[in-house]
């Protein structure tokens, strides 16, 4: 299915380029702002002022434990690539309800301390560090206006395989996508969004895809980036095998030619296959497809961009059950 092009991702703060960091406190707060921005970022230890130093004692946070790690040729990297930088209430929230332990540092203004005081509690008690920061560094934090008052740094989860996911999937309907090439954030976000709305099982990504769960995706999915599990998948002739034999029909989203989606027998364990924006579906994996599906429509337009397609999809899906 031919998708809307993708937009380009935001930008993280801009990293300042060789100041001294012995220079005399004569800076203007936004660059000094940008400096801790960017000594996060580079996994350097920022220079918290005396009045707002972190609530946590630096030895007992693993990640910061650079030195002596022999398996780590580049550990700041590493930790880099391990975190993901979160920010939006709910995302938070929702990492917060399910599984707090991956919480590493939290930034948050003070007109969000109230609502967060249970997690900030938690912080405390668990040694994790914490900072009230103003709305400047907390956009360059997030490196979004979109902040919503918080931005956390968090263990990223890895997708599970495909036999994990498929040994430990329920019996009765079941409903998954398969994301054929999607890399827009904005567009993963709404995806995983509308996938927990729905209830859908997984999110079944190719083999060599690169999509990853970014700041950006997890604020546009409000939550439903925890709620929804990655799950990653083999060879892709194996793949379809496996979920066939699981009992799932593949059902390929096409903008022409398909069968109507809300008049159409769509069948109880479902995987929903969907297009990249912009180039739409490999013609090989929709013709391995046991179903191809459109969304009529009035012809104004050639078709919905692939994040309101997999909401309309969805909603059809689950009306039949």
């Amino acid at each position: 299915m031919r998708h809307d092009p993708p937009n380009r991702p935001p930008r993280g703060p801009r990293t300042p380029g060789d100041a001294p960091w012995g220079r005399p406190n004569v800076r203007s707060r936004d660059e000094r702002s940008a400096d801790r921005a960017a000594q996060h970022e580079r996994g350097a230890a920022p220079h918290w002022p005396s009045h707002a130093k972190p609530h946590v004692e630096p030895h007992h946070d693993s990640h910061d434990r650079e030195h002596g790690d022999e398996h780590a040729a580049h550990p700041g990297r590493e930790r880099r690539t391990a975190e993901l930088r979160l920010y939006g209430l709910n995302a938070i929230q929702a990492v917060f309800s399910r599984r707090p332990q991956a919480i590493r540092k939290l930034y948050l203004g003070e007109s969000r301390i109230p609502a967060l005081q249970p997690l900030l509690k938690w912080c405390v008690a668990n040694r994790v560090g914490y900072r009230v920061v103003d709305e400047l560094d907390l956009h360059k934090l997030a490196a979004s206006s979109h902040h919503e008052g918080v931005a956390a740094d968090v263990l990223r989860e890895e997708p599970v395989p495909l036999s994990t996911w498929m040994r430990d999937l329920p019996a009765g309907p079941q409903c998954a996508i398969w994301l054929d090439g999607v890399g827009n954030p904005h567009n993963f976000g709404a995806i995983l969004r509308s996938a927990a709305h729905f209830g859908v099982s997984a999110i079944l990504l190719p083999k060599h895809s690169s999509l990853t769960l970014s700041g950006a995706a997890a604020r546009v999915a409000e939550g439903g980036a925890e709620a929804v599990p990655l799950v990653r998948m083999g060879r892709e002739d194996n793949a379809i095998a496996q979920l066939r034999g699981a009992g799932f029909t593949l059902a390929a989203t096409v903008v022409k030619g398909g069968s109507d989606v809300f008049t159409a027998p769509l069948p109880p364990r479902a995987v929903y296959v969907l297009g990249a924006e912009g180039e739409g579906m490999d013609r090989e994996l929709a013709s391995a497809c046991d179903l191809r599906l459109s969304i009529p429509g009035s012809g104004r337009v050639e078709s919905l961009n692939v994040a309101s397609a997999a909401a309309v999809l969805l909603a059809a899906w689950s009306a039949r059950r």
